[in-house]
């Protein structure tokens, strides 16, 4: 479930091979940092990325990157190759651009991929899905189809949203922000603000919670979100999870269920840039409220859920990556499930951290999101016997 549970044992074989010639050849950048739970290496992988915004492992231990612009490349042996071929043409402008990448569940056979992309059409731009399939020699994408678009496009390059996460049965869950106009994260006919739920195909699927079309879009799976850019399944008990920017204050972790509304902007922990109130306080009956808050804000980019065999002292963290503060915050849950502490791990020493993932391995990817772009590599620093 979610983009780091979509591995086979042949995609794990691989990335440890890769990771022993990597560690072997790499001539880029490692240090050693000091975390509270353990200490931890940190390989630059690969640099020269251009705003790289998504990170995926394929099965022979390389790496699918997205960067903003519209571009798609492979990583092997710290070198970028060339743009990947027949990407969909993006609205690359401001908070706009080329954004996810997903692997299907099944990728090591299928060779399927999706995206999130913002497009423009009639009205301005929006979010949009798409599936393709990356050609065996990593080159093309081919049969790329379009399997979502947002019902309005509007005027405005921001909050797109445009994370994917993958459910057990291959279905997916994609953020949709609410482009800037807030009043439309409560508009239950609009995409806009919404985490939607959709077949691979771009069907609608039976468990939607409103299928029928009568109250809401048939995609919706819930409302009332800002921008959420980080989604992901907790492999350990199957439940959903949302991080989103708040406006000045108020970022957010949510447990997502269907049907729900989650407030914004009636509701909300922050405030409006300008430094006035938004909505109608923090707290009203029917509107949920969320897991945590961030204030000031931390810019949340990406989220994971801990499960993975390296970082054992971590089992079950939150793993938030975070723009503003260019930081890795790792947040603690206790036995109800409530979050206990955070360790801001990495702050301001790698720059703007857009994407996590966490590797089969165990490992962490980090991407920083800047002209110069980085894919750094967290793996547990070797102990040190002296």
């Amino acid at each position: 479930m979610g983009r780091t549970m979509t591995t086979s044992a042949k995609l794990q074989f691989g990335f440890l091979l890769a990771t022993v010639l990597f560690a072997a050849s790499s001539g880029l950048s490692a240090e050693t940092v000091k975390t509270k739970a353990v200490e931890v290496q940190v390989d630059t992988i690969a640099t020269g990325f251009e705003h790289p915004w998504a990170v995926e492992v394929l099965p022979d231990g390389s790496y699918l990157v997205t960067e903003r612009p519209g571009r798609l490349r492979i990583v092997r042996d710290g070198k970028l190759s060339a743009p990947i071929a027949g990407v969909p043409e993006v609205s690359a402008r401001s908070q706009g651009g080329l954004m996810d990448v997903a692997l299907a569940p099944d990728f090591a056979t299928s060779r399927k991929v999706f995206l999130t992309a913002a497009t423009r059409a009639k009205g301005g731009s929006g979010t949009e899905v798409f599936s393709a399939t990356l050609s065996k020699d990593g080159t093309r994408l081919n049969d790329v189809k379009s399997i979502f678009a947002m019902k309005r496009f509007t005027s405005g390059n921001i909050q797109y949203g445009a994370r994917i996460a993958f459910a057990k049965d291959g279905s997916l869950f994609i953020s949709i922000g609410d482009r800037g106009d807030r009043d439309r994260s409560q508009d239950w006919k609009d995409d806009a603000g919404s985490i939607i739920h959709l077949n691979a195909d771009g069907s609608i699927p039976d468990d939607n919670p409103f299928k029928d079309g009568v109250k809401a879009l048939p995609e919706i799976w819930s409302k009332g979100h800002r921008n959420p850019q980080g989604i992901a399944f907790d492999a350990a008990d199957g439940k959903l999870y949302t991080v989103e920017h708040g406006a000045r204050g108020g970022d957010e972790i949510n447990a997502i269920e269907p049907g729900k509304n989650y407030g914004w902007p009636i509701i909300t922990y922050g405030r409006d840039y300008s430094g006035a109130e938004i909505g109608e306080g923090t707290a009203k009956e029917g509107l949920e409220q969320p897991l945590y808050y961030w204030d000031p804000s931390i810019a949340p980019g990406a989220l994971a859920i801990y499960r993975g065999k390296m970082f054992p002292e971590w089992d079950g963290n939150f793993l938030v990556a975070a723009l503003k503060f260019q930081l890795l915050s790792r947040m603690q849950r206790d036995g109800t499930g409530a979050f206990v502490a955070e360790e801001r791990m990495f702050d301001g020493s790698y720059g703007r951290m857009r994407d996590v993932v966490v590797a089969p391995d165990g490992a962490l990817l980090i991407l920083t999101d800047e002209d110069d772009g980085s894919l750094l590599r967290i793996s547990r620093a070797p102990a040190n016997n002296g």
